[in-house]
């Protein structure tokens, strides 16, 4: 699933891009959306990006936060 599609302007290179890409995917698969575009799908997109934004770099961290985050406050 890709992520492009959720940022909004915000430049990464190509490394991070992918490290945001693969754990997105991961993150979604691991909170068990499907290939979709709905609003749970946006908001872990969103979480994955402000991670980056606030300079987490490794895929590994950004799918374990992110996940954490949704683990942690199920609404």
């Amino acid at each position: 699933m890709p992520i492009t599609p959720f940022l909004r302007g915000q430049a990464f290179d190509p490394e991070m891009l992918k490290n945001m890409a693969d754990a997105f995917t991961e993150a979604c698969r691991e909170i068990g959306l499907k290939d979709c575009d709905d609003m749970l799908t946006t908001l872990v997109a969103r979480q994955v990006i402000e991670l980056a934004e606030r300079g987490v770099r490794t895929k590994t961290a950004l799918y374990l936060l992110t996940v954490r985050e949704f683990k942690d406050n199920p609404q």
